[in-house]
């Protein structure tokens, strides 16, 4: 009888893996389990916000990419977990007036791989999670472009009737998500200053604060790439506030541990991130960080049928630091689970020094539609390569492609670009409703 294999979990890396491994053994063998219907890349979510991403055009449906890609997709959010019995419980769908759909389920594997990625790290502040928005998910993402054009509708009106049309920004947290939000929602604003909004400046206006509490904005970078950043996000009229330790959120401002105080419409919230509380009610071992702790074959400690990859699994590199929470780690877990479980599936559970090691190839960050900069070859090399401009920009938009490829094949990838590129060209370039 067929193994069945469950990937609980459709972002980058449990998605690459349904797709790779349905192809490979069939529906009979793989099912993937989500919360949501369709699937939108993560590092994408920024454009979406801004509205320069349409997410209708976007996303690609679970349902469809099961049929074309030869697995078994299971609507619903994870609840529970029955190691014993080989069990994952799956809550109940129901429709926006609260009506059932789709009861519960428990759905049965022989092997369990949970990608469930991560959710925001709000570390205490007061008023965080009740005032912020945070960028975890394709309805977070529209939920902050419907409000952004609800105030910048607002601050038109205001205008017209002679008064302030000034609309605040504050982004909290400069890694890659809030520099690439910030440089999105600037170009995002020219362009609805064409769009029915012509009485408002788009720099003048809609004004964009970035506090950052390390000393540099994209700190875990090479310091070249920051200061690269800094300059084109000026450059594009951004406030860059470093060395700022938020301390409490209201609806109306930001206030750090020095008693500034900075005036919010809208407050982002890309500080920091960490694993989904449910999965400490798994039976599963975690560290401190929420995150499941798994050997170097991404097999969880003490059990041998479930894995965990991507930003829920706590996972050492071979210098002994946990491998980054990044798309290019869940990308290579992918790949190496994919591997693992094929060979598994064949009945050959592998040798015993089989062990993922992290490889970073470098990071890039885009800075608006035209530019992007970054680092290539990572630890790879002993010596960094800078990157801006076009090169970069093309590099970062390639990584995009990749992904398609993995789940659509090559063919329909290049259609799919091609299309999208014609389709641009006949819309507006942000959404406007």
């Amino acid at each position: 009888m067929t193994e069945q294999i469950v990937i609980v979990g459709g972002g980058a890396g449990g998605l690459e893996l349904a797709c790779k491994l349905g192809r490979k053994l069939g529906r009979d063998a793989v099912t993937l389990v989500d919360r949501q219907l369709f699937h939108v890349w993560k590092p994408s979510l920024h454009e979406v916000a801004a509205g320069t991403l349409d997410i209708h055009q976007e996303g690609m449906s679970y349902e469809m990419l099961a049929h074309d890609n030869g697995f078994r997709f299971v609507f619903g959010a994870m609840t529970g977990l029955d190691a014993a019995a080989h069990e994952v419980s799956v809550a109940a769908v129901h429709d926006e007036r609260g009506d059932e759909l789709i009861p519960p389920r428990q759905i049965p594997y022989d092997v369990l791989v949970i990608a469930v990625g991560s959710t925001s790290n709000y570390f205490g502040v007061p008023g965080a999670a009740e005032h912020t928005v945070s960028l975890n998910s394709p309805a977070d993402a529209e939920q902050f472009r419907m409000t952004m054009l609800k105030l910048l509708t607002s601050a038109e009106l205001r205008r017209v009737a002679g008064g302030e049309a000034t609309v605040d920004i504050v982004i909290i947290g400069a890694g890659a998500t809030g520099v690439e939000l910030a440089a999105e929602l600037r170009e995002a604003s020219i362009v609805h200053s064409h769009y029915g909004f012509r009485r408002i400046d788009p720099v003048r206006d809609v004004r964009l604060t970035l506090l950052e509490g390390a000393d540099r904005i994209l700190a875990p970078l090479p310091e070249k790439v920051s200061e690269a950043a800094a300059v084109l996000l000026g450059e594009r009229g951004v406030r860059i506030e470093t060395g700022c330790r938020v301390t409490g959120i209201t609806a109306n401002e930001v206030t750090d541990a020095q008693g500034r105080s900075f005036p919010a419409d809208l407050v982002v919230w890309a500080a920091g991130i960490k694993a989904p509380e449910f999965l400490s009610t798994l039976g599963l071992p975690t560290a401190c960080s929420g995150a499941i702790e798994v050997g170097p074959d991404l097999r969880v400690n003490g059990h041998d049928s479930i894995f965990a990859l991507g930003d829920c699994a706590f996972c050492l590199s071979g210098d002994g630091t946990p491998v980054p929470p990044r798309a290019q780690a869940a990308h290579q877990q992918a790949s190496f689970l994919y591997k693992a479980l094929v060979r598994r599936a064949r009945g050959d559970r592998g040798a015993p020094d089989d062990r993922y090691v992290y490889k970073d190839y470098g990071s890039l960050v885009s800075i608006g539609t035209r530019d992007s900069v970054g680092n290539l070859m990572g630890n790879l090399f002993r010596s960094t390569w800078y990157v801006q401009g076009l090169v970069a920009r093309l590099m970062y938009a390639s990584l995009h492609l990749m992904h398609h490829r993995a789940v659509l094949g090559t063919i329909r990838t290049g259609v799919l670009a091609i299309a999208r590129f014609l389709v641009r060209r006949a819309t507006p370039q942000v959404k406007l409703h």
